[in-house]
């Protein structure tokens, strides 16, 4: 029994003290307070608390299998715990790369010691090298909830056809990394006044937006096509997006917490713990946005935890990994930036954190507290300040530049299938 929370479940339209049941790893029960009949074995002080369904992160890397040494999917997973996140959408870009049924099984075994639900995104080509497509109804029946090459990005317009149409006659999203990888080879940052003063080559936003608007175009080509724009930053790209979206396209979009809360300016000198792909932006991205987040037009959030070794950070700006982690501050984030900088509502928050995602990837009986759905439930102090520390990460890798920020909004406990994984000291 959850007692005396405030249970914010937008997908049930509940904003109000609950109390909450959860019995053999299901909601059994959700109630004004202490309306609910009967005992529970246990009982949860949520006074002063926010109770939302679990979490949903559609965009994390867990480096296994083959790379073990940034991040390993127990730890990759108890970083998600830590962070409020109950179910993970991993990517394939590994070594090798997840493009059977075998591999998208492996990911799932009890052996890789996951403490949150693991849900795998399958190469869409094979060894994501764009040219022939992956089985994906095998890949589905493995148990993958999307296709995506992630960092390479299917340029090819006839493949990129092939694949919205072979995905949309089972009802299987596409998720595309926007970015015309011919104009940014060799570019480590976004292009403007930050990459002249540093000398450094940038991308472009066109690179972004000029894919997405592909992209949303082939979409709307076929009846069922699901696309979904991995880690938006561009307001250019959010133009296309919505221009998809009045079209009655099934297009949804994620972005980030870096995305929203830095600039390309905030690299500073060389810092590359502010290197990731898609690049910080301008602040004028960042206000189309927020703008974004505030209208409806984003579907998510979603971390893009990116975990490295120092030897692959802790370099030159230009040799560095494009990637940060990001599971254990996306909700400090959230709060601190759109809910308290910028007036967003914590119900919008919570929707983006659950409600929305589960959507984007059909995870059904998540992203809600409706009575049989999964008992997965993320408890946080809306208004607890607190400072991360990225030496106590659970996560293998500190690649962080939120290292020593004060934030606003803690997670207080994580609950997967009515067990608790993770409890803050």
């Amino acid at each position: 029994m959850i007692k005396g929370g405030r249970v914010i479940d937008p997908a049930a339209k509940l904003g109000a003290p609950m109390d909450v049941l959860l019995r053999d790893g299901r909601v059994a029960e959700v109630a004004p307070p202490n309306k609910i009949r009967g005992s529970a074995d246990a009982t949860f002080d949520a006074r002063g608390l926010v109770v939302a369904p679990g979490f949903i992160d559609l965009h994390v890397h867990l480096r296994e299998p083959g790379q073990g040494y940034k991040e390993s999917i127990a730890t990759g997973t108890a970083s998600a715990a830590a962070g409020g996140f109950t179910s993970v959408c991993c990517m394939p870009n590994t070594s090798p790369i997840v493009d059977s049924p075998e591999w998208v099984a492996w990911i799932q075994q009890p052996e890789r010691g996951a403490v949150v639900n693991v849900f795998p995104i399958a190469a869409a080509t094979h060894a994501s090298k764009g040219a022939v497509l992956t089985d994906f109804g095998a890949l589905q029946r493995s148990g993958a909830v999307a296709v995506s090459d992630d960092g390479r990005p299917i340029l090819n317009d006839t493949i990129m056809r092939d694949t919205l149409r072979a995905a949309s006659g089972l009802n299987l999203p596409v998720i595309q990394h926007a970015e015309d990888t011919r104009i940014t080879e060799n570019c480590s940052m976004n292009e403007g006044p930050t990459s002249f003063r540093l000398g450094l080559r940038g991308m472009t936003t066109a690179a972004e937006a000029s894919v997405v608007e592909r992209d949303v175009q082939l979409a709307q080509q076929f009846t069922g096509a699901r696309l979904h724009v991995a880690h938006l930053s561009t307001a250019d790209a959010l133009k296309a997006v919505r221009r998809g979206k009045r079209g009655k396209a099934r297009i949804t979009c994620e972005v980030t917490p870096h995305h929203f809360s830095l600039t390309d300016a905030d690299v500073g000198d060389y810092n590359s713990n502010f290197k990731m792909n898609p690049p910080l932006r301008s602040s004028a991205d960042r206000e189309a946005i927020l703008v974004a987040f505030a209208d409806g037009t984003i579907d998510a959030i979603a971390t893009d935890h990116a975990p490295h070794a120092p030897h692959e950070k802790i370099i030159e700006f230009e040799r560095a990994m494009f990637g940060i982690t990001g599971l254990e501050t996306a909700l400090g984030l959230a709060i601190t930036r759109l809910h308290r900088d910028h007036k967003i509502p914590l119900a919008r928050i919570v929707e983006l954190f659950t409600a929305g995602p589960a959507r984007v990837v059909d995870l059904r009986g998540r992203g809600t507290l409706a009575r049989g759905s999964h008992g997965d439930i993320t408890i946080f102090d809306p208004k607890k300040r607190w400072t991360f520390e990225a030496a106590k990460s659970r996560s293998k890798s500190h690649n962080t530049p939120f290292d020593g920020w004060q934030l606003t909004g803690k997670v207080v406990a994580t609950i997967v299938s009515g067990k608790i994984v993770y409890r803050a000291d």
